[in-house]
């Protein structure tokens, strides 16, 4: 159990101080939760910290379990057995990627103003979330960052099933978990305080950890 994000993410800042004498690295996190995360490490390691916006497709129904993901790049992620084995709809499927791309588009101008992924070719980036369950959120994140020619992927995340982590391993240079649960219901079940991260919140933490890189006393930044 962790007692909250902050936590976690001073635990697996622990294990990544190695890359705090690295040049271009880059902290990336997945908002909401996982930017708590990476303003931990950021600060850590001394790198800077910026997003990386994915949004999962929802089960019919269940929007809570996760039949896929898209990326703001467009990058689609999807469980094609599962789409098959329950029939879902490609009109389903399509309102649904529509409602999501609104909602990435609502993000990406709240968060960085309308602006667009910030340039991570050739850099080693940390992608972060505060866990992750089917793992397609952090999927499509990875094979969007691909696609922008990064240099390394190390993934970090602080909990994750067995088998997304398997599935995780393969799609990155290095991973970084701090507990594979045998039996995994939900992340929140793993977190004392679990509470939803605003988007108010999100902004605070990137303005800080930026403040910080730039402070003139803080010559170890990169």
């Amino acid at each position: 159990m962790f007692q909250d994000r902050k936590e976690a993410g001073l635990k697996l800042a622990e294990k990544l101080t190695q890359y705090s004498v690295e040049k271009d690295v880059i902290v990336i996190a997945l908002p909401r939760g996982g930017v708590v995360i990476g303003a931990e490490i950021a600060q850590k390691i001394c790198a800077p910290l910026d997003i990386i916006i994915t949004h999962k497709i929802g089960f019919p129904g269940e929007p809570e379990f996760a039949i896929g993901a898209i990326a703001e790049n467009g990058r689609l992620e999807l469980n094609e057995r599962i789409v098959e084995r329950y029939n879902i709809p490609q009109s389903y499927l399509d309102e649904e990627i529509n409602r999501q791309k609104a909602e990435i588009e609502r993000r990406i101008i709240t968060y960085r103003g309308g602006g667009k992924l910030p340039s991570v070719k050739d850099k080693t980036i940390i992608l972060v979330d505060d866990g992750v369950a089917t793992g397609f959120t952090m999927i499509a994140a990875i094979k969007a960052l691909n696609e922008e020619g990064i240099k390394k992927l190390v993934v970090a995340i602080p909990l994750s099933p067995k088998d997304t982590f398997a599935k995780l391993k393969t799609l990155s240079d290095e991973i970084i978990c701090l507990e594979t649960p045998e039996f995994f219901l939900a992340i929140g079940n793993f977190y004392y305080d679990f509470e939803q991260v605003t988007d108010d919140e999100v902004k605070e933490l990137m303005q800080n950890v930026e403040l910080k890189r730039k402070a003139p006393d803080n010559k170890t930044f990169h």
